[in-house]
């Protein structure tokens, strides 16, 4: 057993309830077994507790005698629809869920329920059954709750399960062979814990996380796996077994890309995979701990609307439920089985059910039975739901079995008639109950949800069925219940409804909820309050009184607002840390005056004692006393809960928050002048209520004796004080009965009532539960009541009364509103009749005078009235003016300082106007229609606003050219080190003793192989180069394109930046920028629109030149024409002074005389004025003048006229008719340029107005940018602050970049320095083998005066220093820098030899070229320590650059989450600002049922060219995703295609070195580096050493050929020899003929004796002369094939290289002549083997012969 499971057992022992109370019916030996606690190993299978010990129970005050059964429960009406997997199923008409701090089994078929109370008293956090359905489990609330196991159907408690968590368990749930039972906890621990349930032990236990869990659970498919879901959420666990035991390993869920979720369901999946739902209605697919996919609904719909839960998974198919009331199947095989390349799978549903309208299901359980496809769900909306999920055309239709209120209930009322209760909620539905028959009679749905109630009192409506019910749209309605079977005519055998609830009158009296209904006691007035306007109570602690009014002293036929109501107001002020305060002050005197008291009786019994005992001795010093408990006052203040009436003008308040735990008793205030929100009353007296400080009462009602007070806690608890009669102080409220009901967190009991005899209460909670409880024992109660409750009779004809007409509409006038809009109707429609009648009577009397001045002018002139006579009295007039003079000269005195400043302001304005104006206003007429266009009034440009802009950038100035120079001379120090490395450890070229003198063959051959190695070398070099620039470009295997990764990363900004709504940052520069290019653009447009218009204007002026050219034309032509035949000329064309404002400006002599004549008549006329007087005067000059200039052209023109009617001639006929011609020609052509000027008129006015809507459009623009740039100044500051903390760290750290890239290229070179100075010093090793040769016998001494290990000083300029350094050289045997080619035994040996003289027989020059070479070494070997040195300082500073470099971008990135936050901030206050788009009817598309709605608010307003460019967007990114798609795919292609290739080449490249190892090996006999090979340059030692073997071979070829010469002799002689022994030979074969025949003859004769032996002798002989000939011929063919094979390689390599294992075979002869001779030996050798071969097949041949004969 697990430590925790001990520790479980230890808390066991300690818990209250013994194991002697709690085990029942066990015998003795099991009930011993149970008392070994901790211990014990397995516990008995038949061992139950006793449920009677375990549940909680009422609390009564100790020594009271209020009975425990004071209440006994009767019946729970609700249901918590809102909790989390409040559903499950005990058999197939069982079901079960949690009530409150009750578990309620329904039956299905009689609906009868069963209870069990909760054991802990404080609630219930989750329930679940077990898989066999043989128990269930109930997990609880409160501190340290427990888990207990029932056993069904007995319900009694079988298994305790103590530990889990600390305050609630969330979540439990049983495996599938239910061995095991998982938990998870609540805030604040959130406990996971596996328990082996049957033995109450803890398996295993963790934190699941650190925030809400909703649902855990084993996966049903593999074993030891666990998923659990909950807040933003899913983890998924494994049991594990390690070295340590069995643990718990949980894997958080990630995201990724996908948006965080809150996660209510999942299904595990038999491979390991889970689906889980969304927020917002789409599925997850998660594989390991990531999301494979998420599907949703084809064109991206999701899957549900709202929350979405998957609930099974059955034959490939995947069912889910939403908060849409739907049932949807998929199937999940397509899915797990598509290739899903996206982020999302697309998939339409196979089946679906849609439940219902208005449900929103949160949980499903599955029926009892095997393979049944009968659901029940928990619809959130309050009901129970049985479905058929089979989908088939016969399952049946979804069934509602049970529906209750959702959410908290509103308001509770009971009959005062009748044992019914009404009940009302926002679920829309009032209910009524029978709370005898326990059930629910009828339910009625409105369009709003319900908030308060009230039955109306026997004196309104005698039957009792009258209900007042507000809702949350400010609407009451009178609701009428009775028994429709009591009506007249009504069948009451036919079965049909109980009850009726009937609308009998609606009305809207507010435009809030009604938050009150009351009737006064009478019940001749009903008052309603909404939540702001509280009659009795108000929630900020305001009580007020308002006495009733006379309904027939009020006017309501303007208002129905009460006007001078007497009322009086309370204003709570809390008094309860005085009241604390008062009681420490109490406890302090009474703890003082027990000492005092204690301290006497000591000092009395001392005395007694006869110990004289002084004062002073025993007198305490003064302790010093803890600081009171302070005054607080809330703020703000504490609620008002509820309260009642004591008595006239006093009342009792519960208060919330920091005022709970009290009673207070209040009166109202006698000072009721001052303003009531400033007044703050107190409490009188108050009464402490036991453990209340953190449970407030919140509602209170009291038996119709008063002698019981009932209140409701907001832990859910009801409480019950007996009250002494007549206790209006409640002095007597002492003891109490308490029992907690409803849930302890969030179920606060709003609603108490007694029904009218007393006999029950009612309880109505905010967790949606409905309880009733009953006075009298079940059996006394049935005596006593009937078995249902009496139903209201209905009212007489009320079958005939038409159905009142109710409120649908929430935005509804009230009937206030109502009321002050007839009446501004009606006021506005009298206002308008009377203005109509006065409008009448002016307009004939304007008619009567119009009349009378016509009469009055018919009249001749003698007898006209003047208008003088006209006046009936001049004194109305004259009065009328004197009164009218005074009041403008009283304005005038009012408004002399106004009109000062204005008169001011006005000459700076045109001062300023006359001074910035760049154009005048012109405004340009047409000639023959009322067309004007006039130019746009311009100043001059702003200077501030034309400047060269400079880009804005938020980039820092950084200084490039200082990390260059930085880096320069380091760079340049560091390339100088490798020439002066290269001057120091350059080898002296070493020149052995030269025996034989080159020729200039040889020398030229020397050189030549010198060049060509150094060529060699130069090629090699380039060809690393060019290997090494080959790999550095080469990628590497991850290797991304950097524009691809560049394009996502510009992707998934822009993405991220449109899901998160981030934007550019902009500053008040940049919007300033914007508003003056804007400015300049309206500045460029208007000034362009006036370039149009004054040309226009010269047009016309021209216009006007030629006109009159053409009329004095004309009237030259129309002389010749008579008077009859001249037409008239064109209207003349007039340039009005708006035409030409500039002209004002020209002044001559005439105007300023004209002007001072003007003025001296004024100044005689007015006297001296106000400087103002001089506008007047200049505007009658310019009148002057232009009369003046009209009055010029038409005498002008009438004399011309005049001059030519009287020289007219006759003329002849066709003199008429030319002069006609011309006449009309005339005309035509004037007036064809007025027509066309005029359209050109016309024209320029249709763009102008272009221009002007443009220009309008421009300005709200503005308008906008300087909001924008207001809002935007406002953050400059902050903004300006962190920028230049982002320029510092961004400086820094691009020199800390610069510094890195410095010292990474140091750290390269240095590198490199190290790389060229361990090939030199191989290269120096190499030069001192080379110059000891073969065979060397100092070899060994050599060697170990090369690497002879001498500890150098440091080296110093002077001579003494060096010398110094020489003796040191010879004395030193350490060295700080290793090698690792050194011998170590030379270090031991150093001191048996003398490095310093040169040994007899050795070579003085090569002993020199020893020491020389070691010096070079020593050197090569400090400039590697001091490269290594450097280097490590060089990464010691690259670290400490590293960390800053570290700090420096947190630093930044702080700095630039701080501008981002300024940057949102920015965003939202300019997304606020309201934008003027003018927009035409054509151009709203949103329309709902082809009108236009109100509220355009969801409206997006965008140009249609770029809702064309966005419609042609989608297009082409289909497009550009097809092209994507071929593009990957090609590229996933040519991947997979290089990938073999590369594949291929690495194949042929491994073959390709096998075979040029195998090569080597061949040729050379080892892995030779063949760079070295074609860098070896030539050799001088070879060159003499070919020069001696040639030498060498010349006189062996000679000696060679003479040898040849003896040979040739002594081969004749031997061919002479030959001869004659062959001639022997024949003879000795003729005797051995003879001798054979002799033999076979004896041999015969002797029986052939021995014979066999003799041949075997023979043949053994033959035999081994053959075996050695044929030795010798295999050992003399091996020489030659090694000679020949020396051969062929000298003379392919040149001689430069010999094999190591070549067998070295001495040279007496050419090559030539030697193989020769091999071979002609080889042959005689064979010829003689041939011949013995012969002979014994002949001797075998005769013997078989004579064996046959």
């Amino acid at each position: 057993m697990s430590e925790d499971a001990i520790s479980l057992g230890e808390q066991a022992k300690d818990t209250s309830i013994s194991l002697e109370q709690q085990i029942e019916g066990c015998d003795p030996e099991l009930y011993e077994e149970a008392q070994e606690g901790a211990g014990r190993k397995e516990l008995p299978a038949d061992m139950f507790y006793n449920y009677e010990e375990l549940h909680s129970r009422p609390t009564i005050t100790v020594d009271s005698d209020i009975p425990e059964n004071l209440l006994h429960f009767s019946h729970s009406f609700g249901y918590d629809s809102g909790r989390r997997s409040n559903l499950r199923l005990l058999e197939e008409t069982m079901l079960m869920f949690v009530a409150g701090n009750l578990v309620v089994l329904l039956d299905i078929p009689t609906k009868q329920q069963r209870y069990l109370r909760s054991c802990s008293g404080e609630g219930i956090g989750a329930i679940a059954v077990h898989p066999a359905r043989g128990f269930f489990t109930v997990a609880e609330k409160g501190n340290h709750p427990n888990i207990i196991i029932y056993e069904y159907p007995s319900l009694r408690p079988y298994r305790i399960l103590r530990g889990g968590t600390e305050r609630e368990f969330s979540f439990v749930d049983f495996n599938l062979d239910g061995s095991l039972l998982a938990s998870v906890g609540g805030p604040p621990d959130y406990m996971l814990t596996v328990w082996n349930w049957a033995q109450e032990e803890v398996m295993l236990s963790c934190k699941a996380v650190s925030q809400d869990v909703y649902r855990v659970s084993f996966s049903p498919h593999i074993s030891g796996l666990l998923t659990s879901s909950g807040s933003g959420h899913i983890k998924f666990w494994k049991m594990a077994t390690t070295f340590t035991g069995l643990k718990l390993q949980g894997v958080m869920g990630h995201f990724g890309k996908t948006t965080a979720t809150d996660i209510e369901g999942y299904v595990d999946l038999p491979d390991g995979k889970v689906v889980s739902g969304t927020d917002w209605g789409n599925l997850l697919l998660w594989e390991g701990n990531t999301i494979q996919v998420e599907i949703c609904r084809k064109q991206q719909r999701s899957c549900h609307i709202g929350t979405v839960q998957p609930f099974a998974m059955e034959d490939g198919q995947l069912m889910t439920f939403g908060a849409d009331g739907a049932i949807r199947t998929w199937d999940f095989e397509r899915i797990n089985m598509a290739n899903i390349s996206s982020s999302k799978f697309q998939v339409e549903p196979i089946n679906e059910l849609v439940v219902g309208k208005n449900v929103c299901l949160s949980s499903m359980v599955r029926s009892s039975i095997p393979d049944s496809f009968i659901w029940f769900a928990q619809d959130s909306n309050g009901a129970i739901w049985k479905l058929d999920l089979s989908f088939t055309n016969t399952a049946a239709d979804p069934e509602c079995l049970f529906s209750f209120h959702a959410g908290a209930i509103q308001g509770l009322e009971v009959s005062k008639k009748s044992h019914l209760m009404v009940t009302t909620s926002q679920d829309r539905s009032v209910r009524v109950f029978d709370f005898v028959a326990n059930r629910e009679i009828i339910t009625t749905h409105f369009y709003q949800g319900g908030t308060a109630l009230c039955w109306a009192p026997l004196m309104v409506n005698q039957s009792g069925g009258l209900v007042v019910t507000g809702f949350e749209d400010g609407v009451v309605r009178l609701l009428e219940l009775y028994n429709p079977q009591r009506l007249p005519g009504a069948n009451k055998k036919s079965p049909g409804a109980d009850a009726t609830l009937r609308l009998r009158q609606a009305f809207k009296p507010h435009n809030a909820p009604i938050a009150a209904v009351a009737y006064d006691r009478n019940g001749d007035i009903l008052a309603t309050g909404d939540e702001n306007t509280l009659l009795i109570l108000c929630q900020r602690g305001h009580v007020v009184e308002v006495h009733c009014p006379d309904p027939e002293a009020q006017e309501s036929s303007k208002t129905f607002q009460l006007h001078d109501l007497p009322q009086r107001s309370f204003r709570f002020k809390s008094v309860k840390s005085q009241i604390k305060r008062e009681k420490e002050i109490r406890r302090r005197q009474a703890v003082k005056e027990k000492k005092r008291k204690e301290r006497e009786e000591k000092i009395k019994e001392l005395k007694k004692q006869g110990v004289f005992v002084q004062d002073e001795e025993h007198e305490e010093e003064d302790v010093e006393e803890e600081e009171l408990p302070p005054i607080f006052i809330p703020s703000p203040p504490s609620p008002l809960c509820c309260g009642f009436y004591s008595t006239p003008g006093q009342f009792w308040l519960s208060m919330g928050g920091f005022d709970a735990g009290f009673l207070y008793h209040c009166k109202l205030s006698e000072d009721q002048d001052k303003d009531p929100q400033q007044r703050e009353d107190k409490p009188f007296s108050c009464l402490q209520i036991s453990k209340a400080d953190d449970d407030p009462i919140c509602s209170m009602t009291f038996s119709s004796d008063r002698q019981l007070l009932l209140c409701g806690m907001q832990s859910g608890s009801i409480r019950a004080y007996p009250l002494q009669p007549g206790d209006y102080t409640l002095t007597s409220m002492q003891a109490y009965w308490t029992l907690s009901i409803h849930d302890n967190q969030y179920g606060q009991l709003q609603h108490l009532r007694c029904s009218l005899d007393d006999l029950f209460v009612l309880t109505a909670g905010d967790d949606g539960n409905i309880f009733s409880f009953c006075l009298l024992p079940p059996e006394e109660l049935q005596k006593t009541l009937e078995k249902t409750a009496k139903i209201p009779s209905p009212r007489v004809d009320v079958e005939s009364e038409s159905f009142a007409l109710d409120i649908e509409d929430p935005a509804a006038y009230s009937i206030e509103t109502a009321k002050q809009k007839l009446e501004k109707d009606n006021l506005r429609r009298k206002a308008e009749l009377k203005e109509a009648d006065v409008q009448k009577q002016l307009a004939e009397l304007q008619k009567r005078f119009k009349q009378v001045l016509t009469n009055n002018q018919s009249l001749p002139e003698h007898i006209r009235l003047t208008p003088q006579e006209l006046v009936l009295d001049r004194r109305f007039y004259e009065a009328a003016e004197k009164l009218k003079a005074r009041k403008v000269m009283e304005i005038r005195k009012q408004m002399a300082w106004e009109q000062e400043r204005s008169s001011i302001a006005l000459k700076k304005l045109q001062e300023w106007s006359d001074r910035s104006l760049q154009v005048d206003i012109i405004t340009l007429s047409a000639i023959c229609s009322s067309h004007r266009v006039s130019s746009y009034r311009l100043q001059e440009f702003p200077k501030h606003l034309t400047p060269e802009k400079s880009p804005v950038t938020t980039e820092p100035k950084v200084d490039r050219e200082a990390p260059q120079e930085r880096k320069k001379p380091r760079a340049e120090k560091a390339k100088d080190t490798p020439q002066r490395e290269e001057k120091a450890v350059l080898p002296p070229s070493v020149i052995p003793k030269t025996r034989i003198k080159l020729g200039e063959r040889e020398e030229e051959k020397l050189r030549k192989a010198a060049q060509k190695a150094e060529e060699a070398r130069a090629k090699i070099e380039k060809r690393k180069k060019e290997w090494a620039k080959i790999y550095a470009e080469k990628p590497e295997e991850n290797y991304v394109d950097p524009q691809d990764v560049q394009a996502i990363h510009e992707a998934k900004q822009s993405i991220r930046n449109f899901i998160r709504g981030k934007q550019l940052r902009v500053n008040a520069e940049q919007k300033k920028e914007e508003l003056d290019s804007l400015e300049k653009k309206i500045y460029e447009k208007q000034v362009e629109m006036n370039g149009q218009i004054v040309a226009m204007r010269n047009i016309k002026v021209q216009l006007a030149s030629w006109m009159e050219a053409q009329a004095q034309q004309l009237q030259e032509v129309q002389q010749g024409l008579p008077a009859h035949l001249r037409r008239p000329p064109p209207a003349f064309i007039a340039i009005l002074p708006e035409e030409i404002p500039d002209k004002k400006r020209q002044v001559n002599p005439a105007i300023l005389e004209r002007y001072r004549m003007l003025r001296e008549q004024r100044m005689k006329r007015l006297g001296p004025r106000e400087q103002e007087e001089a506008v007047s005067l200049l505007e009658q000059l310019e009148k002057d003048m232009e009369l003046k200039e009209e009055r010029g052209k038409k005498k002008g023109l009438v004399e011309t006229a005049s001059g030519g009617t009287a020289d007219d001639k006759e003329n002849g006929l066709e003199e008429e008719i030319i002069l006609l011609r011309k006449q009309n020609s005339l005309l035509q052509q004037m007036e064809s340029s007025v027509c066309q000027f005029d359209r050109e008129l016309v024209e320029l006015h249709r763009r102008k107005l272009n221009v002007d809507t443009q220009l309008k459009l421009a300005d709200l623009r503005l308008l906008t940018l300087l909001q924008e740039m207001l809002h935007l100044k406002q953050f400059e500051k902050r903004e300006g602050a962190l920028q230049e903390k982002l320029n510092t760290c961004i400086q820094e750290q691009k020199n800390i970049t610069s510094k890195l890239e410095e010292y990474s290229e140091l750290l390269g070179l240095k590198r490199s320095s190290i790389a060229k100075l361990q090939e030199r010093e191989k290269t120096l090793a190499a030069t001192f083998k080379a110059s000891l040769g073969e065979n060397n016998t100092f070899q060994e001494f050599l060697t170990k005066v090369f690497r002879k290990k001498i500890k150098r000083p440091k080296k110093k300029e002077t001579a003494e220093n060096e010398e110094e350094e020489k003796d040191s050289d010879e004395d030193s045997d350490e060295d700080t820098d290793s090698d690792d080619d050194y011998d170590d035994n030379a270090e031991e040996d150093g001191a048996g030899f003398d490095d310093s003289v040169c040994p007899k027989g050795c070579d003085p020059e090569l002993f020199n070229n020893t020491l020389q070479l070691r010096e070079h070494r020593l050197d090569v070997e400090e400039l590697l320590a001091e490269e290594k040195r450097t280097i490590e300082a060089l990464k010691k500073e690259n670290e400490l650059i590293v960390k800053k470099e570290k700090v420096i971008k947190s630093s930044r990135q702080a700095v630039e989450d701080d501008l981002e936050l300024i940057n949102k901030e920015k965003q939202m206050k300019l997304s606020k600002l309201d934008v003027v788009v003018p927009l035409r009817l054509h151009q709203i598309a949103f329309l709902t049922n082809d009108s236009m709605p109100s509220d355009l608010s969801e409206v997006l307003v965008l140009y249609r060219t770029k809702l064309h460019k966005l419609q042609q967007r989608v297009l082409q990114l289909k497009e550009e995703k097809i092209k994507q798609k071929n593009l990957r795919r090609q590229a996933h292609q040519q991947r997979s295609w290089l990938i073999h290739e590369g594949r291929e080449k690495t194949a042929k490249i491994q073959e390709l070195e096998i075979q040029f190892n195998e090569l080597q090996m061949t040729k050379f006999g080892r892995l030779v580096d063949l760079e070295v090979l074609q860098m070896l340059t030539g050799s001088r030692r070879l060159e003499e050493l070919k020069q001696e073997k040639l030498q060498i071979e010349a006189a062996q070829t000679k000696e060679i050929q003479d040898w040849d010469v003896k040979l040739e002799e002594r081969l004749e002689a031997l061919t002479e020899v030959m001869k004659t022994n062959n001639q022997l030979l024949f003879k000795m074969s003729t005797l051995w003929e003879q001798r054979k025949d002799l033999e076979l003859k004896f041999n015969t004769r002797q029986k052939k004796m021995g014979r066999q032996q003799f041949q075997d002798h023979r043949r053994r002989m033959d035999q081994d002369t053959i075996q050695q000939y044929q030795e010798l011929v295999e050992k003399q063919s091996q020489q030659v094939d090694s000679l020949w094979d020396d051969i062929s390689q000298l003379s392919s390599k040149g001689g430069h290289v010999l094999p190591h294992n070549c067998v070295h075979v001495a040279l007496t002869a050419p090559p030539s002549t030697t193989s020769d001779i091999f071979t002609q030996e080889k042959g005689e050798l064979h010829q003689c083997v041939a011949q013995i071969s012969r002979k014994e097949q002949d001797e075998n041949a005769n013997g078989s012969q004579e064996h046959s004969g």
